[in-house]
């Protein structure tokens, strides 16, 4: 099959601790000619309450920290993903994010003037210690995070690689705030992961989007083929906080034939692009259940309202996180720069992402099932129990499926919703062998 490559029109970059995903680096400047012209009442009055603040304030203040701190209010009262970045944010941010830095892996926003965790990253200190998408981070240590900005909490949640912090979280469903202690690790996000669920059935899970995914997935695709024909494969994209916008785009393609995949929208000429399929389905257009949840973010969102609108593949899980805004990065003179919410994410039918996220085809309940306590009065009696039975000429057969219901009982009590996806997969090809 041909393989398909692609160089996208902008550079997405997600930071895997901290600051929003979806980024596109751009650098644009208005001539004196397009600048509207200024707001001088508004201006005098901002003006008075700066000289106020400098005479009267119970301390003195610089005019540096006063001014910082008007620009970051203007962002921030915006949207939760614009803001100020001073020149030692704005060099953090521009770093190669393949250096190593002591993290917690976890993707964050503000919520109420608190950390929300949109999305714990696969097999990282905040995972294994069991921080879930939804909690809100109150207090990081003995520091209450009201009334911190974003940065200055992520500042203060990375670290050394070794040491310890303390989160004090909020849980819907539970009635006090819990402390969960995580130690400081490298973050290394294992991009795309695969394994065989049943012979002829893949499973790949896609944790974040670098720009190595696409090449990623199509690996573990032909790693899965090589175990024998695919009949059907779970795309999951649970608790993907996003990342890297060509490599949403190019999981699409890896998908579709031909069509739209997502196009953005701005006041700019620059936030204005749009993403087109090209020829060729990785698994042969083979039936496709792609998993979402409230963690999924941003570009995984993409991937999954492309899949949809196409009909390419069937969403299962519950409503995704939403977050389908486009943050540019508008460098300053002084080094410093502008992280501000230019443009949206469509999918191809022309719905938003933003705040309404992906709705799937078929919505699942989060739920933790055990295995039930055997009855008093003992298991069933079947007819193959009783004594002098008539053999069965499919016999054998039966019990090498009893043993397959085994193994989806261990997969049901282990990941409810990869049990329902798989045994939807199935019903979707025993469909499809049928027409």
């Amino acid at each position: 099959m041909k393989r398909k490559s692609r160089i996208g029109l902008g550079i997405m970059l997600g930071l895997l601790l901290g600051l929003p995903l979806g980024t596109i680096y751009t650098v644009t400047a208005k001539t004196p000619a397009e600048e509207e012209s200024l707001p001088l009442k508004e201006l005098r009055i901002f003006t008075d309450v700066y000289k106020r603040i400098k005479s009267d304030y119970v301390e003195t203040v610089d005019d540096k920290t006063l001014i910082e701190s008007a620009i970051r209010g203007m962002l921030t009262g915006l949207d939760p993903h614009s803001n100020y970045m001073d020149v030692e944010q704005f060099r953090d941010l521009t770093i190669d994010t393949t250096g190593e830095f002591g993290g917690l892996g976890i993707e964050v926003g503000m919520e109420d003037g608190f950390v929300k965790v949109i999305s714990p990253i696969d097999d990282t200190p905040a995972d294994r210690a069991g921080v879930k998408a939804g909690d809100l981070i109150i207090r990081l240590d003995d520091t209450p995070v009201k009334g911190l900005s974003l940065n200055e909490a992520v500042e203060l949640m990375r670290g050394e690689i070794g040491t310890d912090i303390n989160l004090t979280i909020v849980r819907e469903g539970e009635d006090t705030p819990l402390k969960i202690d995580i130690t400081r690790a490298v973050i290394k996000m294992r991009s795309v992961r695969s394994r065989v669920l049943e012979p002829g059935y893949g499973y790949l899970r896609i944790a974040g989007f670098q720009s190595r995914t696409t090449q990623n997935l199509i690996e573990q695709i032909d790693k899965l083929k090589e175990e024998g024909e695919l009949k059907g494969v779970v795309l999951d994209l649970r608790n993907n906080p996003g990342g890297v916008l060509n490599g949403a785009v190019g999981v699409s393609d890896a998908f579709l034939e031909d069509g739209l995949i997502v196009y953005t929208e701005g006041r700019i000429a620059d936030s204005e692009l749009r993403y087109d399929a090209s020829p060729g389905d990785e698994i042969d257009n083979a039936p496709l259940i792609v998993l979402v949840n409230g963690g999924s973010a941003s570009a995984s969102e993409i991937v999954a309202g492309a899949l949809q609108d196409h009909g390419r593949a069937l969403i299962l899980g519950s409503k995704t996180f939403g977050k389908g805004s486009v943050q540019t990065i508008l460098p300053l003179r002084e080094g410093n720069a502008l992280k501000m919410t230019t443009a949206r994410y469509y999918t191809p039918k022309g719905r938003s992402i933003q705040a309404d996220g992906i709705i799937p085809d078929i919505e699942l309940a989060p739920l933790q099932l055990s295995k039930r306590e055997e009855s008093p009065f003992g298991s069933r009696i079947r007819e193959s129990d009783l004594s002098g039975h008539l053999e069965g000429d499919e016999e054998n057969e039966e019990q090498d499926a009893a043993v397959s219901d085994e193994d989806e009982a261990s997969l049901a009590e282990t990941d409810y919703e990869l049990y329902e996806a798989l045994n939807l997969l199935k019903g979707m090809v025993l469909i499809s062998k049928r027409n």
